[in-house]
């Protein structure tokens, strides 16, 4: 059996801001937006977020990944975001990869590819 949607669900202590954040960020799709309860849209992928949380630290697992990442990690953290371990390559992977945390306490990897296409 297939799941009919994949979401990520993220918590959030103030649903406005971190609405804002995704949306306008990665520019997500707003499909619905309560105090307890959004969904942004990438495509097919939902990102949902549920209110009430107290803004502790929660590690999602969660990545993103750009054509470049340094970007993006600069954005981040202009929008308001923390970079935890600014993007870099670690032995044996294919990827430069960091780590943020939102302003609502979710952390989440950021990467970009080092492969080529031949």
């Amino acid at each position: 059996m297939r799941p009919l949607t994949l979401k990520h669900v993220l918590v959030a202590s103030d649903m406005k801001r971190a609405v804002a954040f995704y949306r306008d960020l990665f520019d997500l799709e707003e499909r619905l937006v309560t105090d307890w309860w959004s969904e942004l849209a990438y495509g097919d992928a939902i990102i949902a977020l549920h209110g009430g949380h107290d803004g502790s630290r929660n590690v999602t697992g969660l990545s993103f990944q750009f054509e470049s990442v340094i970007d993006a990690a600069k954005k981040i953290e202009r929008a308001g975001g923390r970079i935890i371990t600014f993007p870099s390559v670690r032995p044996g992977e294919p990827i430069l990869l960091g780590q943020v945390r939102d302003p609502e306490g979710n952390e989440f990897f950021i990467t970009e590819s080092l492969q080529t296409s031949d």
